[in-house]
């Protein structure tokens, strides 16, 4: 928690991503007196463009490679066995 802190924060229990369920951002000071609802947006507009952690990416890329690895093994030992029964 933060104690002693005079600023100005935006909580966002609704962040429209799927990896995030809540967000609370402080506002600079010289921002401070802009419209919540503009504050609100703006923090809603940035949480939903946030990409995906980068451990999960990673994790996700080497799924993806292992399954292309799988698929062209079994298109390469399709291929094999085809030639082998054209040429008998």
């Amino acid at each position: 928690m933060i104690k002693g802190i005079n600023h100005t924060m935006i909580e966002l229990n609704e962040t429209g991503n799927e990896y995030y369920e809540r967000a609370l951002l402080i506002v600079k000071p010289e921002y401070a007196s802009v419209a919540r609802a503009v504050l609100e947006d703006e923090a809603k507009k940035m949480l939903s463009e946030l990409d995906v952690p980068s451990s999960i990416r990673a994790k996700r890329k080497k799924w993806k490679w292992v399954v292309c690895m799988i698929v062209s093994a079994f298109a390469g030992s399709f291929l094999t066995a085809l030639i082998c029964s054209l040429a008998s």
